[in-house]
């Protein structure tokens, strides 16, 4: 009996290709009406994620036998317009939190800022980096880690004024009935301002410096907390397209971050 194809993390097992194929728009006719056989779609999203995965040029799919590297972009384009990664990390976290269970008992956030030597829109001079080109990733997630929500600026964007739209921007609603859920956040976002917009949100800021986190810890017992955003950070580094951002358009850049939390998300449901 033939296998079908596992997760090795470069191209689509058959559990995601069964939830993200249904997300795909039915293909434009041809203007000509006649042409060469399409690309089929698997075989496209197999060589974007080899793309997102490695971090290798478009170009460079022309070598692999996949698909390519025209065939590819177009469809990734066509993809973004059609919000097929963004509905793919939503039925993610919705899949997670059937099986898993979201653990809305707190939330974190933090900013990450990464290269972006090719600028674009929602790139500046990156303060950590000599004023080089940069990107800034605001990040929230749930205790286990699984991000809830992304918002990209500019790498000399300040992290208190990505809190509104990062919390905007969540891809599924929290409980209703939950309380108040505690939100985890540094010392880059002590300010009254931040407070405000953070308890508007119906969330309860819980603002510490490493050192109180540790003795909070020593005393009660308690997991450390804010850790686990950054440890987020980190897995999204591994999307090796994201480890320097090469995309000069915005949405393109976002579409891969989407489509690497979306994976996340994925996994985290499907790991037990």
């Amino acid at each position: 009996m033939k296998q079908g194809k596992q997760d090795d993390g470069f191209r689509m097992s058959d559990a995601l290709w069964g939830q993200m194929e249904p997300l795909l728009p039915e293909p434009k006719p041809h203007p000509l009406g006649c042409h060469r056989p399409r690309v089929p779609n698997r075989a496209a999203m197999d060589a974007i994620l080899l793309v997102l995965r490695t971090g290798m040029q478009w170009n460079a799919l022309d070598g692999t036998g996949i698909c390519t590297c025209s065939s590819a972009y177009r469809r990734f384009r066509e993809w973004i317009d059609a919000g097929v990664f963004a509905k793919f990390w939503r039925m993610g976290l919705l899949e997670y939190d059937e099986l898993q269970g979201i653990d809305w008992s707190w939330l974190a956030m933090d900013g990450a800022m990464t290269k972006a030597p090719l600028g674009g829109k929602k790139t500046g001079p990156n303060p950590c980096d000599r004023a080089k080109g940069g990107v800034k990733c605001s990040m929230l997630t749930e205790a286990a880690g699984v991000p809830l929500a992304v918002e990209v600026a500019p790498a000399n964007r300040h992290d208190m004024k990505l809190v509104a739209a990062t919390l905007a921007s969540m891809m599924c609603a929290r409980p209703l009935g939950a309380g108040k859920i505690k939100l985890c956040l540094d010392l880059g976002y002590d300010y009254d301002e931040v407070r405000h917009i953070v308890h508007l949100a119906g969330f309860e800021p819980v603002i510490l410096i490493r050192r109180d986190e540790q003795e909070n810890k020593k005393q009660r017992g308690a997991r450390a907390r804010r850790w686990v955003v950054e440890r987020t950070h980190s897995w999204l580094n591994r999307f090796r397209r994201l480890l320097v951002r090469w995309e000069k358009r915005e949405d393109t850049y976002l579409a891969m971050l989407q489509f690497a939390c979306g994976l996340i998300a994925w996994q985290s449901a499907l790991s037990k």
